[in-house]
């Protein structure tokens, strides 16, 4: 099992999961986290981290899609180690609807 960042984060990207994640597993990109799974050791502390939800355990239905995009940009984006601050409108998309095909975008993190 491993944990999967999935749709919620996006345009959120909260990063309380970041500051508690013991092997620094997430990657970050222009909108969204991912955690690397095979980096990821499957504790569970960062599951109730995350205000938005967004963090899943991979065993939970539905997560296939999620689990194949965080192996993928967590092999391009770069590595997230410290708690940046959220966007400002955050709250805004928190729990929108169809966020991936309206916001998801490919481009690693900003401030590498």
């Amino acid at each position: 099992m491993t944990y999967v960042v999935s749709d919620n984060c996006i345009k959120c990207k909260y990063m309380d999961c970041v500051e508690v994640c013991p092997v620094d597993c997430f990657y970050e990109g222009e909108n969204m986290l991912v955690i690397h799974p095979d980096e990821c050791i499957d504790c569970g502390v960062c599951e109730p981290e995350c205000p938005a939800e967004a963090i899943k355990p991979d065993t939970e239905p539905g997560l296939e899609q999620w689990l194949q995009l965080n192996a993928e940009y967590a092999k391009s984006w770069p590595n997230i180690t410290a708690k940046k601050d959220p966007p400002a409108d955050a709250k805004d998309f928190d729990g929108v609807a169809d966020k991936y095909q309206k916001y998801f975008s490919p481009n690693p993190g900003e401030g590498d």
